[in-house]
């Protein structure tokens, strides 16, 4: 084996405080068990980075580091995605062949132990149920979860906004529906407008996506009481690190929503826990396994919200550590903060793998040793090239590794045992049972009930029905005052048109009293007319004989009245204001049927204006 391979590992991994020890490194196939491969406790808070294609053994990586952290008292959170984790509480099979081999190749002293651990869940089903309020999350990692847009997370902040300003806690997704169909109803509208208001589509996006989550069970999740991140501080009365696991397994189906949990663990702890600087070893160590969940879709606002956790969360002594496939699903920014890192094997078996691959290569400390990139499609599983800050903070020699397999047991417990150790855990009594206690839900409601029923009286004060057809009971308050409001309009309405009604009677039977006199005086002025005419139209024979008394059969007729008798003898009938003689018809005058005489020509006009007005005055 080179020397001067042998003098840079020696050199770069040496250590004059504790550490965690990974494995030996290798150079053209050859195991250099001489010098270990190792990092300080002290620089674990710097972050790091475990990549790797499938089944290259990332998650046995992150086994053998979470055991010797738990060791070293240091505690440790990890998410099990798949559930082979549980077997960090039992010890190793050290009878495992390939087990033994691989002791062997590292002239390692394999002694299996198990760890002290805690087991975590999301559904409450695998473990003590972690739970945490709407209010909590906020609404950057609420709109991750719910796959909204920018405008609708800022429509999301808003509501927030509110509920802060009005001492509206949101405890669940029940909360949320509430204050969302109470703001953009009518009640809640001008409510919002101080706020900038929202549009109905934005509202209809966000309640779909609420639904979409309580449909796949995700409501469970939101409650009280509310996780609390310092249990993921604790360490045994014997100074072992507790390792808290939380199992995925049930939810898998569901990575967005488990991703953002685990981030709102890490916003939690950074704003709960105070600065400590540079300390022997760090507070918490916390594996973010399958990250490229976290970052995929995820807005610009979300990312500026990860990078700001992990470049300032390593001050309050915590340590994150992604666990991922390929270097590129860690956004460039976040990248930049690990200090750490361990790459087992990938595969270039597609245009995009191979530009992955030559990006990821590029990332590494150059060294004289290795062909990066081809080196990192020949590592075997368990090996990884290995670089991480040292004491100093100077990044270690580039090391192809192979690593120590983990002291506890590479497989999951039985069923029997897990059991056992969830209902032994303190936290099956803390976090166990759900509390409900007013929030948003219930205030809303409340206020939504109490004014309903204040208008209500008020309105039956007014004597007027609040009530729709489905019930007083249905309706809002803004919808009583409109039912109020119509209702009077009605009223209204109704009162005009009978008043219309009444002045049309009135006008018509004026408008016929009218047309009756009418009809009177035009046949007055026309009998005075035919009266003061009638003996110049008189023949001689005619007049002769009105003056002997005698009267000609062929111009006499008798007078008919069919109205008050004395009618005047000799009156003309008429017709349309046209005077006509000698007719035996009856004619219509003023509702009374006349014939008449020539001989009543020597009647007078006022004769006939003193009879007409005594017997022909019109019926009102």
């Amino acid at each position: 084996m080179d020397q001067a391979f042998r003098d840079a590992m020696t050199a770069g991994y040496a250590l004059s405080e504790p550490g965690l020890v990974l494995g030996s490194p290798m150079h053209d196939g050859e195991v250099f068990n001489d010098a270990r491969v190792q990092v300080a406790l002290s620089i674990l808070n710097r972050h790091g980075l475990i990549a790797g294609a499938t089944g290259t053994g990332k998650t046995k990586t992150l086994q053998l580091l979470a055991g010797q952290l738990s060791k070293a008292g240091v505690p440790v959170f990890v998410a099990d995605i798949k559930g082979d984790l549980t077997g960090l509480a039992a010890p190793g099979d050290a009878t495992n062949p390939r087990l033994q081999e691989r002791v062997t190749s590292l002239a390692w002293d394999f002694q299996a132990s198990g760890h002290p651990v805690e087991y975590l869940s999301l559904s409450g089903k695998l473990g003590a149920q972690v739970r945490a309020t709407v209010h909590s999350f906020g609404p950057l990692l609420m709109g991750k979860v719910l796959g909204l847009n920018d405008t609708q997370t800022s429509i999301l902040a808003l509501i927030f906004k509110y509920c802060d300003d009005n001492s509206l806690p949101l405890l669940d997704l029940k909360d949320l529906v509430a204050t969302l169909k109470f703001l953009s109803s009518d009640e809640g509208k001008p409510i919002l407008a101080d706020y900038g208001g929202m549009s109905s589509a934005s509202v209809g996006v966000l309640l779909r996506s609420i639904v979409v989550l309580q449909q796949e069970g995700a409501d469970v999740f939101f409650g009280e009481p509310e996780f609390e991140v310092g249990d993921l501080l604790r360490t045994t009365s014997d100074g072992l690190g507790i390792i808290s696991v939380l199992e995925l397994s049930d939810v898998m189906d569901q990575p967005r929503l488990f991703s953002t949990f685990m981030l709102w663990m890490l916003a939690q702890l950074y704003e709960s826990l105070p600065e400590a600087g540079d300390l022997p070893k760090p507070k918490l160590c916390f594996f973010f396994d399958e990250a490229h969940l976290l970052f995929d879709e995820a807005s610009k606002a979300l990312l500026d919200e990860v990078e700001r956790t992990a470049r300032l969360i390593r001050s309050k002594g915590v340590g994150i550590y992604f666990v991922t496939q390929a270097p590129t699903d860690v956004p460039a920014p976040v990248l930049a903060q690990l200090g750490n890192r361990v790459q087992h094997a990938l595969r270039a078996f597609t245009p995009d793998d191979a530009d992955a691959l030559r990006k990821t290569a590029r990332t590494f400390p150059t060294t004289e040793f290795y062909d990066v990139e081809k080196t990192i499609t020949a590592l075997g599983t368990g090996e990884a090239l290995v670089t991480v800050l040292s004491p100093r903070g100077v990044p270690t020699p580039l090391a192809a590794t192979r690593l120590l397999a983990p002291d506890s047991l590479m497989a999951p417990i039985t069923p029997e045992a897990f059991s056992a150790a969830v209902a032994a855990s303190p936290f099956a009594t803390k976090y166990g049972a759900t509390v409900d206690r007013d929030s948003a839900y219930e205030i809303i409601n409340g206020r939504i009930a109490a004014a309903r029923a204040a208008t209500a009286d008020a309105a039956m004060r007014a004597g007027v029905d609040p009530t729709t057809a489905a019930g007083m009971n249905t309706m809002t308050p803004a919808q009583q005052q409109r039912e109020i409001t119509r209702q009077a309009r009605e009223m209204a309405a109704a009162e005009k048109a009978a008043e219309r009604d009444r002045k049309a009677q009135a006008k018509a039977e004026a408008d016929a009293a009218k047309a009756r006199q009418h009809s009177i005086d035009s046949a007055i002025r026309t009998g005075a007319r035919w009266s003061h005419r009638g003996p110049a139209r008189t023949s001689s024979g005619a007049s002769s004989a009105r003056s002997s008394g005698a009267a000609s059969p062929a111009s006499q007729h008798p007078v008919a009245l069919a109205g008050p008798a004395g009618w005047p003898s000799g009156a003309p009938r008429v017709t349309g204001g046209t005077r006509q003689t000698g007719s035996p018809d009856p004619q219509t005058l003023g509702g009374t049927s006349v014939t008449c005489d020539r001989s009543c020509a020597a009647s007078s006009a006022r004769g006939m204006a003193t009879m007409s007005s005594r017997v022909l005055r019109p019926r009102m």
